[in-house]
């Protein structure tokens, strides 16, 4: 198998080779879209974690204001405990 092929393998998973897997540090795990380009051709496309998207808007928005990640976790901290208060407070367990 040479870096343009792929092998389908039972229950449907692909085996990518390792010198596509190193060049775009793929990992298990990692998602992909399907892109369907017709004629039966179609194209994966990997898709950005969400997870890491969020966190680098979070990033982004830390760097602009100033703010630190102790500032944002004390802010959590607080507002956890603010909803606490508003919801369970005086209730039992």
């Amino acid at each position: 198998m040479n870096d343009s092929t792929v092998q389908l393998r039972d229950k449907g998973v692909l085996t990518l080779p390792v010198g596509l897997r190193r060049k775009y540090n793929l990992k298990p795990g990692d998602v992909f879209e399907i892109v369907e380009l017709g004629d039966g051709a179609f194209m994966l496309s990997p898709r950005p974690s969400q997870l890491a998207a969020l966190g680098d808007k979070v990033a982004e928005v830390l760097g602009q204001t100033g703010l630190s990640t102790e500032d944002l976790l004390r802010a959590l901290d607080e507002e956890r405990e603010r909803y606490y208060i508003d919801h369970y407070a005086g209730q039992a367990p």
